[in-house]
């Protein structure tokens, strides 16, 4: 899990960071080179926090202007008597401008610089990487895909500067191969893809600093995409008035549990009432029926063998949830064109999802739903690959948003939820492996529904709804990762909605 303590809110593309960097310089300024000795002294203290028994650093250094990170690191090595293997994988003569600057400063303190072969060991108690930064878009080629996979073979500790080599700091997409850094420093901005998809694997735990740029920095650029974590949570459910009763929490009507699949339904309700929704129904099999009751007496289940037996159920509910176990037979799309067939607000997730890409999908568009795919089914409603989603994430719950309306939630590891122009993109840091376990998602979009019906707008239920379900896994795993089921999550998502009891 990573360590997101004290980090900001904002994420940034490379472009963005680049900006700030430049505003920083050209209209605070500020020197290149001070930024860049900043930058260095913040990481030389971070080392020196995390491995203060560490005698000796290998230092891997490119040719721009990570590297020049990395001499300054080299040089404040040296000063203080801790040893230095310092690998160049550019020439001196290619450096330009700040970093060239840097690497004079490095030899002038004395460091030895070791040119990069297949040769060279790694001679050090940590690798400190420095040798591709935030400007990485293509696939990485020699000499540095031996680099990366000569450091990932050391079985020593990486802490990467800026970005781990070879990840895209826009997209959290690995670049061919890419360092496995137990510690990431990065410095002006937040890079988005520090976050999501492969992002948060190759970044291990992350500290931030800005380098003392001037906060009106900051106003120059717009994040058009901003990290939502539990610290969000407390402002947002506030003590019910003494006088409430259920009408006032809305009711979920939650559509699925096919043959075989009657836990995904239940689970789906359980969820929506544990976060405070005033009533919940659901609509499954008939066979399933007692099974429900007997989990939770406080649903109403209603057994429906075809779509117009659904019908009559629809009246009167706030919120509609489907997809959980909904499967994909006739019975499936009976029910599902009934609930589109209304103008009631949606939760759409699972089978409704991969039902709704088969019927032609964005023809339904709508501004009332939140759909939920994970990359499956986002693959299937983009009409695209699982690859080329987890590509560029960003880029894939945009298009969803705009081809279908309403909310799109990306669900994985670094959820996106993309809502409203006017809203930036918000990404959820909540989470963990715990949770790759069946039904989670039927969890999910039970909390939404069970949000909506509260009164919640779209993009802030949506929003909530991946914190609580991260948070809520996050305290499941405190009993540990492995063997955490859905159901896990139920109690800590009631301790969560009420942050001020």
């Amino acid at each position: 899990m990573i360590s997101q303590k004290g980090l900001p809110e904002r994420l940034y593309r490379a472009e963005q960071v680049r900006e700030l960097d430049r505003c920083a310089i050209d209209e605070f300024s500020i020197p290149g080179i001070t930024l860049m000795r900043r930058a260095g002294q913040f990481t030389f203290d971070q080392l020196l926090a995390r491995w203060p028994d560490a005698l000796k650093l290998s230092i891997w250094c490119g040719g721009g202007n990570n590297g020049g990170d990395g001499y300054i690191v080299a040089g404040l090595a040296q000063q203080r008597g801790i040893a230095v293997q310092l690998v160049t994988l550019a020439d001196e003569s290619e450096l330009k401008g700040d970093a060239a600057l840097a690497c004079q400063w490095a030899k002038g303190c004395g460091v030895v610089f070791t040119p990069y072969s297949d040769g060279v060991q790694v001679a050090g108690d940590v690798i400190v990487d420095a040798l591709l930064g935030t400007g990485l878009d293509n696939e990485v080629r020699g000499p540095f895909d031996s680099a990366i996979a000569h450091i990932n073979r050391s079985d020593v500790p990486v802490a990467a500067v800026d970005v781990p080599s070879g990840l895209n700091s826009d997209s959290g997409a690995v670049m061919g191969d890419a360092v496995w850094a137990e510690l990431t420093i990065t410095f002006i901005g937040l890079k988005r893809g520090q976050f999501t998809g492969k992002g948060s694997v190759c970044c291990g735990d992350i500290v931030f600093d800005g380098l003392d740029v001037p906060v009106e920095v900051y106003e120059r650029v717009a994040a058009q995409v901003v990290r939502f974590g539990g610290e969000n949570l407390a402002a947002a459910f506030p003590p019910r008035q003494r006088d409430a009763h259920k009408g006032h929490f809305g009711h979920v009507l939650v559509v699925g549990g096919n043959a075989g699949f009657g836990g995904a339904a239940i689970m789906a309700a359980q969820a929506a009432g544990r976060v405070g929704a005033g009533l919940v129904s659901v609509a499954t099999r008939p066979e399933h029926v007692p099974a429900l009751l007997a989990r939770c007496p406080e649903i109403m289940a209603h057994g429906v063998n075809d779509g117009k037996e659904l019908r009559a159920l629809l009246a009167g509910k706030d919120v509609i949830v489907v997809g959980p176990g909904l499967g994909q037979d006739i019975w499936s799309r009976q029910l599902l064109e009934q609930v589109l067939a209304t103008d009631i607000t949606l939760v759409v997730d699972a089978d409704a999802l991969n039902l709704l890409a088969s019927m032609g999908g964005s023809q339904d568009r709508r501004d009332s739903w939140i759909l939920t795919p994970h990359p499956g089914e986002a693959a299937k409603l983009l009409q695209s690959t699982v690859a080329e989603v987890q590509a560029d994430r960003f880029a894939a719950v945009q298009v969803l948003q705009e081809c279908y309306g309403g909310v799109a939630i990306l669900k994985g590891n670094g959820t996106l939820v993309a809502g409203s122009a006017e809203q930036p993109m918000a990404l959820c840091t909540s989470g963990n492996p715990g949770m790759a376990s069946g039904g989670m998602g039927d969890v999910l979009s039970g909390v939404l529904g069970g949000l909506l019906a509260q009164g919640f707008e779209l993009e802030e239920a949506a929003r909530l709804g991946a914190v609580l379900h991260g948070e809520a896994a996050d305290l499941a795993a405190e009993a540990g990762e492995r063997g955490m089921l859905a159901t896990d999550l139920l109690p800590h998502l009631r301790y969560l909605v009420n942050p001020l009891v």
